[in-house]
């Protein structure tokens, strides 16, 4: 009990320390996923490998369909672990079309756990490189040859960090994942401001509990604390009903931006499909028909990698303690 209090009481203090940095300088952003409690890798590097077999997932979203030069994202990643589940790696690619600009993110990476007796410890690190591209060919110009509508390839370096406490029904993470604060655009004639990477802060924290003895039915609330330097601080509240451990479904409320339903479905014991979808809270709703997500998730023992090592249940947050093999 007294660790728990102590990660409770880290949580508060945390939350308070994001409240005090969310109103910095401006920045380039990075794409905003509905479904990240199905794949934490997307926000935390530390979750590298907690899902111990190979774990595969593609990504799509659409966002603010029928919304001129809308957001389009697509995401493939992978990660597992390694040496009797002590250490995680990981790769994610992503791929983010805002109107004519053009984004690549290409990350590794690496997470070292360090089992208690009723938690593990996580703590991982990220790397990588984000391209960006501009081409302005796209839009209807009232003058093409505009040198200031030159087109644009540039990339930069960085890397993130981040930590990650799971029990076997509840867990908390802090994680920033781009800690560089790179200039990717400096020529003001061009685009009128200079062009930043982000700083980003997540705080996330969930549970899972049984609604019945048999375990048949479990309720699992969640909470996103995101901030993002120049704007401002931002919450998704989420709550989801795991029916059999076959059916997961609920609601997410994101504050001052949408509601969102989502669904996720156990197609075979290695696959999962999940979709979601974003009703646009703020004045886009009057241009937009929503967003929608959809996730597939492939999972698989290598036996020569893995062994017989215990894995956690999709819809679970871990396993208690150190990884444990089965006879």
């Amino acid at each position: 009990m007294k660790m728990i209090s102590k990660c409770i009481l880290s949580f508060l203090i945390a939350a308070a320390m994001l409240v005090s940095i969310a109103d910095r300088a401006v920045a380039q952003q990075y794409p905003v996923f509905s479904q990240y409690y199905f794949n934490e890798l997307v926000i935390n590097p530390a979750y590298a490998g907690n899902h111990v077999q190979l774990s595969l997932t593609s990504m799509y979203r659409n966002q603010w369909v029928n919304f001129p030069g809308a957001p389009r994202t697509f995401s493939i990643s992978g990660h597992t672990s390694l040496y009797d589940g002590k250490v995680g790696v990981g790769l994610l690619v992503n791929r983010d079309e805002i109107g004519s600009y053009g984004n690549q993110n290409v990350y590794g990476y690496y997470s070292y756990k360090i089992a208690f007796r009723k938690a593990t410890l996580s703590m991982g690190l990220q790397a990588g490189f984000n391209f960006l591209g501009v081409d302005f060919s796209k839009l209807d110009l009232l003058n093409p040859t505009d040198a200031s509508f030159a087109a644009l390839n540039t990339y930069k370096p960085n890397f993130g960090t981040g930590v990650y406490l799971n029990f076997k029904n509840s867990f908390i993470g802090l994680s920033v994942p781009f800690i560089l604060n790179s200039t990717l655009v400096s020529n003001v004639s061009s685009l009128g401001t200079e062009l930043k990477e982000a700083r980003y802060y997540f705080l996330r924290g969930g549970t899972i509990q049984k609604l019945n003895t048999k375990g048949t039915l479990k309720i699992n609330p969640s909470i996103l604390v995101r901030a993002q330097e120049g704007q401002p601080l931002s919450m998704d509240l989420n709550v989801g009903l795991i029916i059999h451990d076959i059916v997961s479904a609920g609601a997410s409320l994101r504050s001052g931006d949408a509601l969102i339903g989502f669904i996720d479905l156990k197609i075979s014991e290695s696959f999962h499909f999940a979709y979601s979808f974003d009703m646009t809270g703020s004045n886009l709703n009057r241009f937009s028909n929503g967003s929608h997500e959809f996730l597939l998730n492939y999972r698989t023992r290598i036996r020569n990698l893995h062994k017989n090592v215990e894995c956690p249940d999709y819809y679970g947050y871990g396993i208690n303690g150190r990884p444990r093999f089965k006879k």
